[in-house]
């Protein structure tokens, strides 16, 4: 599958997920989604496939990854590339991805 194509995927998995937040209340804002330094190396972000989400629960902002835990959850059922972050080692809570081994 082309890049393009499984970007195009992961957006559409991502618009799921952006209206499953919505249905929980959740406030969702962008974090990044494409970046070119920062992140470790073979990152995601550097092939648009990952996005670090802002979530705001009752107006305040989580940035701990037992917050993001439900969103996490969906996230792995929309797709069998999807990776949530809090299932990491190291956990990145707000970080939702497509992964290809």
């Amino acid at each position: 599958m082309s890049l393009s194509s499984l970007q195009w995927e992961f957006l559409q998995a991502l618009s799921k997920l952006i209206e499953f937040a919505k249905s929980e209340g959740y406030k969702l804002t962008g974090g990044d989604l494409y970046a070119t330094t920062g992140h470790i190396d073979g990152s995601q972000h550097y092939k648009r496939l990952a996005i670090d989400l802002n979530l705001f629960i009752n107006n305040q902002y989580k940035t701990d990854t037992e917050s993001h835990r439900k969103l996490g959850e969906y996230w792995v059922t929309l797709h069998p590339l999807a990776r949530w972050g809090g299932n990491f080692t190291r956990k990145d809570g707000n970080h939702y991805e497509f992964f290809e081994e």
